[in-house]
């Protein structure tokens, strides 16, 4: 009998970062399961968004959970050594663990006769499914009019912009499916492929699958999840991958307001948006050429709405697309322009 999915989020040290939380911002917002805890010793006591935020697996057993999300992503997708004692506690209460890191929790062996003997699944998602390959052409056939968030750099809201637009779409009464790509999109729709961890030569191949199987799902529109930045210095490849592999129709860039350098790597720049129009535009499949139909800004840093009012003029006047930001201020008006371009 399958238990109901009550989700203690595992935020330790990171809870209160936007940038490495952001997979426990994600499952909140957007996630189906309710999230009965966090837990981050540094902040127990607090509450986050309405939630308790408990400093033991110990305290978060009263809230009654039934599984245990990793809810960091880690630069390289590794566990901090602390963090083994704290799975290991999870799954001697009777947890069932998610991750989606690439360390498998599944490929531990300590960790998989722990859950063995505590009758509890370990899930990893961002385990690649088997069987990829490169690209047949069957992502030119899908019968579907596909979008794909890019930006500026990593963690700037590429997945929220997807999302937000797909909800606009469905409130809409069109046939919109959010098409994930990522491990924070994988809990929230529960399906997808985490395409950072496929082998190089097959990302396309995954990324055609996922538009495939997003039109077999019944979507006419399509919002693919992006990942990563052509301009970023470690994580480009993913990027050029999804950009050919989903072979969009359109492009959603997004940036964060005020960013002039990539995020953890000095002495990078971000180029100007009108150049990152063009570039991306540039870099689209031959066979299908994608324009950017709208900049996603993100304005979080920004405390008045009329500091982001005015950032979102700049960037439409610096682009001459249209340019808002669809969590602070809603997503009607860039859904229009990418349906305008569509």
């Amino acid at each position: 009998m399958t238990r109901e999915r009550r989700l203690l989020i595992l935020g330790e040290g990171f809870s209160h970062d936007a940038h490495y939380g952001k997979t426990m911002r994600g499952i909140i917002r957007y996630g189906p399961d309710p999230v009965v805890a966090i837990l981050d010793s540094a902040r127990a006591g607090e509450m986050h968004d309405s939630i308790p935020v408990v400093g033991s697996v110990s305290d978060a057993l009263r809230f009654e959970p039934t599984v245990a999300v990793v809810g960091v992503a880690t630069q390289g997708g590794r566990f901090p050594p602390a963090w083994r004692e704290l799975l290991k506690s999870c799954i001697a209460a009777g947890l069932d663990v998610e991750s989606g890191l690439h360390e498998f929790v599944s490929e531990d062996p300590e960790l998989t006769e722990l859950a063995r003997s505590h009758g509890v699944e370990l899930r990893d998602l961002r385990r690649p499914p088997a069987g990829l390959s490169v690209p047949t052409g069957a992502n030119l056939e899908v019968d579907a009019r596909i979008v794909l968030t890019v930006g500026s750099d990593c963690a700037i809201g590429k997945k929220t912009v997807a999302v937000e637009l797909d909800l606009e779409a469905r409130r809409r009464g069109l046939e919109s499916v959010f098409v994930p790509t990522g491990q924070t999109g994988i809990a929230i729709a529960g399906w997808g492929i985490a395409v950072d961890a496929v082998v190089a030569d097959f990302l396309a191949g995954a990324a055609e699958q996922l538009v495939v199987e997003g039109a077999e799902r019944g979507g006419k529109l399509l919002f693919v999840e992006g990942q990563g930045s052509l301009v970023h210095p470690l994580y480009s490849g993913v990027t050029l991958g999804l950009v050919h592999g989903s072979v969009p129709h359109v492009f959603v860039l997004c940036h964060r307001a005020g960013a002039t350098e990539i995020e953890g790597s000095p002495g990078h720049p971000i180029p100007p948006l009108r150049e990152l129009v063009e570039l991306h535009e540039r870099i689209s499949l031959p066979r299908r050429k994608a324009t950017v139909a709208c900049l996603a800004l993100n304005t979080a840093d920004l405390e008045s709405d009329d500091d982001a009012h005015a950032a979102i003029e700049s960037a439409a006047a610096e682009t001459g697309l249209p340019a808002d930001d669809p969590v602070r201020f809603g997503s009607g008006y860039l859904l229009d322009a990418v349906l305008a371009r569509l």
